[in-house]
């Protein structure tokens, strides 16, 4: 069965539903592997780690490979970092698309919601369409949709800890509520819990270093994509309902009576 079934943003379509950053990737040859195994058509970069002046850089692979460019705002503490690294990242990429992070500590590196939601409403005045890496919290997830984001991104679990989706219940109301797309990032860190976000009703997943720092990147790269896929065809099929006690999938009306 073919379903045509894009992942759209701010009125953008995407084929795939996986989207990939570049943290931790050893090297351009492995990104370009990992991109091409993917399928994704969206990759995020951290403007304070990349030049984007310099040829021969990972902006020089990704856009090699056809994948839109979404630059991130990784590093920032402020609302004020956050807002002049998204600015700086149009000048030199020209897009308006921000992937908006803004970190509380370096240990925990979990989103510092006022700095965040501060730094959502500047950058969505200024005209970027903003994606915003969130907690799992349903009620900031609502403020960050009222401030005009294109998308919410919350996270499964800490930023490159491979625990997987900590809070599903959190992860299921969001999407549940949102009115723009869930994109579940950070946390995952195998293709059961990329299916597992998509069946809870997440539009798309974001992750980085599950596939990176894999022993064999372009092949969690793939197994990731299948993830993704499955989950999204099995939210769409429908579960059936969970039970508490067994119940026969054929019928016992009419069956022969044996004794």
């Amino acid at each position: 069965m073919t379903v045509h079934d894009p992942l759209v943003i701010a009125g953008r379509s995407f084929g795939s539903r996986l989207i990939m950053g570049t943290g931790g990737v050893p090297s351009h040859d492995v990104l370009d592997a990992v991109l091409q195994a993917s399928g994704t058509e969206l990759c995020t970069v951290a403007m304070r780690r990349v030049d984007a002046g310099t040829t021969g850089s990972i902006l020089d692979v990704i856009t090699a490979r056809g994948v839109a460019l979404l630059p991130n705002t990784a590093g920032c503490r402020t609302a004020r970092e956050a807002v002049r690294t998204a600015e700086l990242a149009r000048e030199a990429l020209g897009t308006d698309w921000v992937k908006l992070e803004v970190v509380a500590d370096d240990t925990t590196l979990l989103p510092d919601p006022v700095e965040l939601l501060e730094a959502a409403g500047a950058l969505v005045a200024r005209g970027f369409v903003v994606l915003p890496y969130t907690n799992d919290d349903p009620v900031l997830a609502r403020h960050l949709q009222r401030a005009g984001c294109a998308a919410v991104m919350p996270l499964g679990a800490p930023i490159g800890s491979g625990l997987g989706i900590g809070n599903p219940r959190n992860i299921a109301a969001i999407a549940e509520e949102a009115t723009v797309p869930v994109v579940l990032d950070a946390g995952i860190g195998t293709a059961s819990e990329a299916a597992l976000a998509m069946e809870l009703g997440c539009s798309a997943v974001l992750l980085a270093t599950a596939v990176t720092r894999a022993q064999e990147p372009a092949v969690m790269a793939a197994a990731m994509a299948a993830g993704v896929r499955a989950g999204r065809l099995a939210r769409l099929a429908g579960r059936i309902p969970r039970r508490e006690t067994a119940y026969a999938s054929s019928p016992t009306t009419g069956m022969a009576v044996l004794a």
